[in-house]
């Protein structure tokens, strides 16, 4: 059995399509599914529609049928807490072995479900979606561009399009992560982290017909912290004194070897250190580099004693 997950904000206009083309796209897989659309507080009032007509459907027998009821459930936020709360409100619901993450604008295309399912059960635990002719405006491109080479440079992840949200990968690759904020971005590098088997498979890209894209500027510059936060996590989560100690022991030897040299001006050339106000910058290195370094021993602490315990 498989799980499509489509989380969605003020999307009336595109969802009653995807459902349709998603249920014609699922019953062409020689498999029970479950498609579960999370409102994440939408305005438009559409999801509260389509319960009453699931409601409907299921006195219906006949009807129930032919709109496929009992495969379809709709769960409601009371406000938006964002995509990441609304694919983990998702997941609790889901029963599939098989999970599919998928957008609601109508840019990812519900045939290429056939595929998903085919890679995950030729041996591959997680794969990702890579658009082909992508539709999106220049900013999320120019992200999503920068974004790829930074994460291989600095993180090595194998992925083209991390970013896409078409993906599908077993539910037990779950166990070893964590849903919150906006981490789910980096869900790929977690489970190539983990040692699971990944892959990445070209799906179409169509353009946005209904709507607004959900992203702007204001997501790049969120993004980037995300990749920052992605970068100490999946680098430094074990190892915090590497992080730490990098940066601090930097400060320190700046500050150290400022004051050396002022020191070495006052004791051989007779300068008068009131005269140079950079001693307080060596000395203000000097402890800043000190804290950090300690952030680190501490951190290193942590991460021993959450070890210890398991």
């Amino acid at each position: 059995m498989f799980s499509i997950i489509i989380p969605f904000y003020n999307e009336a206009d595109s969802l009653p399509v995807l459902i349709n083309q998603l249920i014609d796209a699922c019953n062409k897989v020689d498999k029970e599914y479950e498609i579960i659309l999370v409102d994440d507080g939408s305005t438009d009032a559409y999801a509260s529609k389509l319960k009453v007509i699931l409601r409907q459907a299921q006195d219906n027998s006949e009807q129930s049928r032919s709109i496929k009821s009992e495969k379809l459930k709709v769960i409601s936020h009371r406000k938006r807490l964002g995509k990441g709360a609304a694919l983990l409100t998702g997941l609790n619901e889901a029963k599939g072995n098989i999970i599919i993450f998928m957008d609601a604008d109508l840019q990812d295309d519900p045939e290429d479900l056939a595929k998903f399912v085919n890679k995950l059960e030729n041996g591959y635990d997680f794969v990702n979606g890579v658009r082909m002719g992508r539709k999106d405006n220049l900013i999320i491109k120019m992200y999503s561009t920068l974004a790829k080479y930074f994460l291989r440079l600095f993180l090595g992840s194998p992925y083209q399009d991390i970013n896409c949200g078409f993906k599908a990968f077993k539910s037990e690759v779950l166990s070893d992560f964590t849903f919150y904020g906006n981490n789910f971005r980096f869900f790929p590098l977690a489970v190539f982290y983990k040692g699971y088997k990944v892959a990445e498979l070209p799906v179409r890209n169509h353009p946005r017909i209904h709507g607004k894209s959900k992203y702007g500027i204001e997501k790049v510059f969120t993004g980037v912290l995300d990749t920052l936060a992605a970068y100490f996590i999946y680098k430094f989560s074990e190892r915090p004194l590497h992080f730490f100690g990098i940066i601090g022991g930097s400060l320190f030897l700046a500050g150290f070897l400022l004051s050396l040299y002022l020191t070495i001006e006052r004791l051989f050339f007779g300068v008068l250190l009131y005269r140079r106000p950079v001693l307080f910058l060596g000395l203000a290195l000097i402890i800043v580099g000190i804290q950090i370094v300690m952030t680190g021993i501490v951190g290193e602490l942590i991460v021993y004693l959450d070890k210890k315990k398991k």
